[in-house]
């Protein structure tokens, strides 16, 4: 049987959280050819060249070298944030799908502008979301999809880091701080599964943090119909961090934590549901890496054996609902957001 020909690739930017184990994975991929780097930061170059990732790709002279090559299919936008909504938009101008980290910037007009470029012209955008393709946060969409849970009434998501002050600095230039950058990744997760919030309530602070501005210890709080979510996420909790996601119905509850990587999953039934008896059902860890099953859905979309995971609507809406958390986009009135920075 003949082999399918690579998928070449090729990704824009290295100073996102991200972007060395994107590549990575790239490289590891046996499906993708990954034609080259561009980094407009030649200082940058300089100081990971001789990493043991960055020193097995080309470098490439211009982001043209990326968006005038017709063989180049899809990138990897993986530039800061302050950097990449402007590369993502370029990309998708130019025709290619779209690997793009999150967040999706912090201009919501321009991210709606670039999705609809990409939704007329069947481009596809793949967020960087890692924990959408975990096997945990799989097994939770499926219960709480399904009913096995009940009807939902609260998800409860933690993901706190530790990151030191040149990353505080990098960040500080976004309204939200710690939850401006990872917010989404649980955003994602939380409007999966409740839909769009009808009211946010945040408090950003800074609590420890010698940055101006950097918001370090966060919370918000969603309301739906029937249900609510809070999120918290701070930037000083000791490593390896507690992070959880919990989500709780009139059926059972689902308790994920730590998941990054995942290591238990417990499921608690009041009535039998989706082959499980009542009573606690410990689920056994399974492998999982981040990035590397992003990229193989991504590559089988791409060819056209697969329908992506999540719709257009779907990331305008966690990219919505993460600019009315943090204040910048509020179009109903629905937001009340409070700092103490």
């Amino acid at each position: 049987m003949a082999s399918k020909p690579k998928i070449k690739m090729a990704q824009w930017g290295t100073k996102h959280g991200h972007a060395r184990s994107v590549c990575e994975v790239m490289l590891e991929n046996d499906d993708v050819d990954l034609v080259g780097v561009y980094e407009a930061d030649s200082a940058r170059i300089e100081s990971i060249k001789d990493d043991s990732v960055w020193s097995q790709v080309q470098f490439l002279s211009s982001e043209r070298d990326i968006l005038d090559n017709p063989d180049i299919i899809c990138v990897a936008s993986e530039g800061l944030n302050s950097e990449s909504l402007n590369q993502s938009e370029a990309i998708i101008d130019s025709g290619k799908h779209l690997w793009y980290d999150k967040p999706a910037g912090d201009d919501y007009p321009q991210w709606e502008r670039t999705v609809a470029k990409a939704r007329a012209n069947g481009q596809l955008i793949q967020m960087g979301f890692m924990f959408r393709e975990s096997w945990a946060f799989e097994y939770v969409s499926e219960w709480t999809h399904s009913g096995a849970l009940g009807e939902v009434f609260m998800v409860r998501a933690h993901m706190s880091t530790d990151v030191g002050v040149p990353m505080q600095e990098a960040i500080s230039v976004h309204t939200g701080g710690i939850l401006y950058d990872l917010g989404a990744h649980m955003l994602d997760q939380i409007v999966w599964l409740l839909g769009r919030p009808n009211k946010i309530t945040s408090i950003m602070r800074r609590e420890h943090s010698t940055v101006p501005n950097f918001a370090d210890n966060t919370v918000a709080i969603y309301e739906f119909d029937k249900a609510m979510a809070i999120l918290d996420i701070a930037a000083m909790e000791p490593k390896p961090m507690a992070r959880r996601f919990e989500v709780y119905g009139t059926n059972g509850s689902a308790i994920l934590g730590p998941f990054d990587p995942p290591e238990y999953l417990r499921l608690v039934l009041n009535e039998p549901a989706a082959g499980y008896p009542a009573g606690i059902t410990n689920i056994p860890a399974q492998p999982y890496r981040r990035h590397i099953e992003s990229l193989v859905r991504l590559i089988a979309c791409i060819r056209g054996e697969r329908e992506p995971d999540r719709s257009y609507d779907h990331d305008l809406l966690v990219q919505e609902t993460l600019m009315r958390t943090v204040g910048k986009y509020d179009p109903d009135g629905t937001v009340t957001t409070s700092f103490s920075l």
